[in-house]
């Protein structure tokens, strides 16, 4: 699988997830739920947001190592222009 088609299933994993967790929340605040239901739902609700927020913290990383590398490359470009006259 290319890298790209992994990161556009992992985000569709995290979209998915955080419907997931925004059904679970929504349950929860309504009531109706008997109390084991309740802790159950808490208990899958901290497992989805301890998911995202892992996740979240992995795609963060990742884009500061990707602004590093830009920030390399550009600084690394030389302008043609400046060259031919610093030269002169």
């Amino acid at each position: 699988m290319s890298p790209k088609k992994e990161d556009q299933k992992d985000e569709v994993s995290f979209d998915a997830r955080l419907v997931s967790l925004e059904e679970l929340v929504s349950e929860l605040e309504n009531g109706g739920l008997e109390l084991e239901a309740a802790i159950q739902k808490y208990q899958e609700g901290i497992e989805l947001l301890r998911s995202c927020h892992t996740s979240l913290g992995t795609y963060k990383a990742r884009i500061e190592e990707l602004s590093s590398q830009a920030e390399v490359t550009v600084s690394a470009i030389v302008d043609p222009d400046l060259d031919a006259h610093s030269g002169a």
